[in-house]
């Protein structure tokens, strides 16, 4: 006997039900993401097809997929890609999945002037997957660029990102923070580091707990990375190159105190959208 025909809204509307029941946050528009994935659309295309009749060959990869998200498994690691800064990125278990405030920390470095010189460079460390650097790569093709984090499975990641969007000249380092061995000074250092405290790791959503633990866990307070950090970028920047941290809630002042303890100058606390302090900014003297 066949399989009775729904139509593409009756399937959307039972999926985003049953995503509202298990807790996802906004499960219309989960459901409309994986949806489009499922048929090779593109998510608004979807409103122009409610009474598009669904098979069981069509319904049946999309049940899988919503019971995934339902369980926790994050939107961006069932589709496979996350978008940022106007591109798509690969994303995955392997590395953190970029939030969206993490463009305006990009946005915020473009607005430096010395990245514009062929002989400028950029350093982003822990890149995970690679977002970061790439998109400074794309938006400042003058300005030579290197990433490095510790984790293999994040560098892999990263690699094949650089590979999708075409871009060859990232030069990319496995290593904890920056390396001894990377013997160069840089205009402008990155960094998106682990910035959570330890104890606080357990009571995260179940999305955020599918991230590494190696790019979440910042230890006692949460800065232990970034204080380390803090005196080695001081030592590879150029005389008035910036540092550009992203930081946690509540975490402004403790950061800046530990900057201008290294002889950083002109520090300064940079909000988000949300109007929390996110960012923190200085420079070399």
């Amino acid at each position: 006997m066949a399989t009775a025909m729904m139509s593409l809204l009756e399937v959307l509307k039972g999926a985003s039900e049953f995503l509202g029941k298990q807790g996802v946050e906004s499960p219309r528009l989960n459901a409309e993401h994986l949806l489009a994935h499922v048929l090779g659309l593109k998510r608004m295309d979807l409103y122009l097809q409610f009474d598009r009749p669904l098979g069981e060959s069509e319904r049946a990869p999309l049940r899988d997929l919503i019971r995934k998200r339902g369980t926790g498994i994050p939107l961006q690691h069932l589709l496979g890609t996350v978008e940022f800064c106007g591109r798509t990125f690969k994303s995955d278990s392997r590395a953190l999945i970029p939030r969206p405030e993490t463009e305006q920390l990009v946005e915020r470095a473009l607005t430096y002037t010395n990245l514009s010189s062929p002989t400028s460079s950029i350093l982003d460390v822990a890149t995970g997957s690679g977002i970061i650097p790439l998109t400074l790569a794309f938006e400042r093709p003058e300005a030579s660029v290197t990433a490095t984090d510790i984790s293999p499975e994040a560098l892999s990641l990263a690699r094949e990102n650089a590979v999708l969007l075409g871009v060859d000249r990232i030069s990319f380092h496995e290593a904890d923070l920056i390396p001894e061995s990377l013997n160069a000074s840089f205009d402008l250092i990155t960094a998106n580091l682990p910035y959570i405290p330890s104890a606080e790791i357990p009571i995260l959503s179940r999305e955020v707990q599918n991230d590494p633990l190696l790019a979440l866990d910042g230890g006692t307070d949460g800065l232990d990375l970034i204080r380390r950090l803090a005196l080695l970028a001081y030592e590879r920047l150029s005389p008035g190159g910036h540092l550009l941290l992203e930081i946690g809630i509540d975490q402004s002042e403790e950061v800046m105190k530990c900057l201008a303890g290294h002889n950083y100058r002109d520090i300064v606390a940079l909000p988000d959208y949300q109007g929390i302090p996110r960012f923190i900014e200085a420079v070399k003297q």
